[in-house]
């Protein structure tokens, strides 16, 4: 009889959802930072994550009133009226999703910022933080090190609509050529180590149609107020509510920061 193999121990699939909060330009920028989240499930988990996230905006409709089918946009809910929700019921609403997030020991998320002060002329903040985050993915998926994951693993990248062409140029490129550098130690040269286990060009979808993008776009909000709180954020003193997903941040993605963030 032939044994089975869970998914644990064979080559398999993740799904990496992205968004972003704030803007990638350097020159009178409305924003000082750029955050980038990338939320990770298994195949295997897929279905049962979204499930969740279904039953989560049955929740917020019957607690607070969102239309199920309502886009959560963590900006326009601070800084806006949508669906005619008392302000601080939104930021309610934001809170429970952080916080229901928190409770899936099977996601993985991982998170970039880049700091846009100081960063000298020509700095491209898009394929810095863009960039970052691919080959944090890619070094994850070689490392065997999402929740069951294994050395065989590949994966597959899908963004808000926004992005397009810029993502799928970036991976193809980074497909041939990737230099990657060395120890400082060692004259800081780098090597060439293209990425391999990306799975076909990051795929766009409207984010008003996918609940996980719009997940990423709640953590990518929270994680940059972390490090720009406005003053609203700052009044309800919500500008570590990024904290609350400690259970499920990819610590490996940064040794330099107790929450896996890595910094630019």
């Amino acid at each position: 009889m032939q044994k089975r193999c869970s998914f644990a121990n064979i080559a398999s699939m993740y799904l990496m959802y992205v968004d972003e909060s704030g803007d990638t330009g350097l020159a009178r920028s409305p924003s000082s930072h750029f955050a980038l989240t990338g939320i990770v499930v298994h195949e295997s988990r897929w279905r049962e994550f979204l499930d969740v996230l279904i039953a989560l905006r049955k929740t917020l409709r019957s607690v607070y009133g969102l239309p199920v089918r309502g886009e959560i946009h963590a900006s326009e809910f601070v800084n806006h009226r949508p669906f005619d929700l008392e302000k601080h019921v939104r930021l309610a609403i934001l809170r429970a999703t952080l916080d229901e997030l928190a409770k899936l020991n099977f996601i993985s998320i991982t998170n970039v910022i880049v700091d846009k002060a100081n960063k000298p002329q020509g700095y491209d903040v898009f394929h810095a933080a863009w960039g970052t985050l691919f080959q944090r993915f890619e070094n994850t998926l070689i490392h065997g090190n999402f929740p069951g994951g294994f050395r065989d693993d590949h994966g597959i990248v899908i963004t808000d609509t926004t992005a397009g062409t810029k993502l799928v140029r970036m991976v193809r490129r980074m497909a041939v050529y990737n230099p990657i550098p060395n120890d400082p130690r060692y004259a800081g040269a780098s090597r060439n180590i293209p990425i391999k286990r990306f799975i076909e060009d990051p795929h766009g979808k409207d984010s008003s149609d996918t609940y996980p993008i719009q997940m990423c776009d709640v953590v990518a909000y929270f994680l940059y107020q972390r490090y720009a709180p406005n003053s609203y954020i700052r009044r309800k003193r919500a500008q570590r509510y990024f904290d609350r997903l400690r259970p499920v941040l990819n610590l490996r993605a940064s040794r330099f920061n107790a929450l896996g963030v890595v910094e630019l």
